[in-house]
């Protein structure tokens, strides 16, 4: 691959993603909505993989990041691949749809994340990226609210979506049981759970989510107040869910049934004889298989 930071990103090698890459899965024709607080339109190792996205907090049409977890968040899914810089995302040749429902100090409200889920099912998302899990939000989200609803409506549509478990380190379900998403907790490189993961959702995965490197702004935001070198690391579930979105479209790109798509990635998840990590850590070689 001739992204020169790929060596620097772990998981990539841990879930043997460039066997997946070379059998051609690479999530071509899927557009992955990031509903989040933006992302860098600007980004070389993303603007290349953009489709038109929204503003629902300030009721603009361009979607920029202030805050940085959006685009941390997109790189992870789907930064470009063999273009000569950066990193690999997870599913190189899927499209972003960046859909800011968080503001630039990352908070936002519910009925604002439920109209920006609708927004991306009606403009074709195939698979929707929820990572609020360290953005004061999940915390607040009614068990039976337009949240919950929002995700009904996009599974009835077709439409995939994952779910950051949240990093308060404790056993608890945020979504109510039957909501059709799956929820992602986080591992460290030992394939263990992170201690800052939550675990605790009846049907979950878990991910890397420890020192992922990913794109970041430039400019200054409220992550990196100072910019960045366009490349950070962060810690979270909201890390570890993008790589699981990032295998959705995989999936979708080889022809895999949406509807089969997150009990495809469940099944094939490997649990290493560990019962904290829900059904198992993510396995896009056996799932693509």
């Amino acid at each position: 691959m001739a992204d020169p930071l790929i060596g620097e990103q772990w998981a990539v090698g841990q879930l043997r993603l460039p066997e997946v890459w070379a059998r051609g899965a690479r999530g071509e024709g899927v557009v992955i909505a990031v509903v989040d607080t933006g992302v860098d339109l600007d980004h070389p190792d993303l603007v290349d993989r953009l489709v038109p996205g929204i503003d629902v907090v300030d009721g603009d049409a361009v979607p920029q990041d202030t805050n940085g977890h959006g685009t941390h968040v997109a790189g992870i899914a789907a930064a470009t691949a063999d273009n000569g810089i950066g990193i690999a995302g997870t599913a190189p040749r899927a499209r972003i749809m960046p859909v800011r429902v968080l503001g630039t100090d990352g908070t936002g409200t519910d009925e604002g994340i439920a109209r920006g889920i609708d927004w991306a099912v009606a403009n074709g998302a195939g698979v929707i990226n929820l990572s609020l899990g360290e953005t004061g939000v999940l915390s607040r989200i009614s068990k039976g609210g337009p949240l919950n609803a929002a995700i009904r409506n996009a599974a009835a549509r077709g439409v995939v979506v994952l779910a950051a478990a949240g990093n308060e380190g404790t056993a608890k379900r945020n979504y109510r049981a039957g909501t059709p998403t799956l929820v992602v907790n986080a591992t460290n490189e030992a394939g263990q759970v992170a201690q800052f993961s939550n675990t605790g959702d009846l049907r979950a995965v878990a991910a890397p989510g420890v020192g992922i490197l990913s794109t970041a702004p430039t400019e200054p935001t409220t992550l990196w107040p100072n910019g960045s070198r366009g490349y950070e690391r962060l810690d979270g579930t909201s890390m570890a869910t993008p790589i699981v979105a990032g295998i959705a479209a995989l999936l979708l790109g080889a022809g895999i049934d949406p509807a089969l798509v997150l009990d495809r990635i469940a099944q094939t998840a490997d649990t290493n004889g560990n019962p904290q990590l829900g059904a198992g850590v993510v396995d896009p070689v056996e799932a693509t298989s």
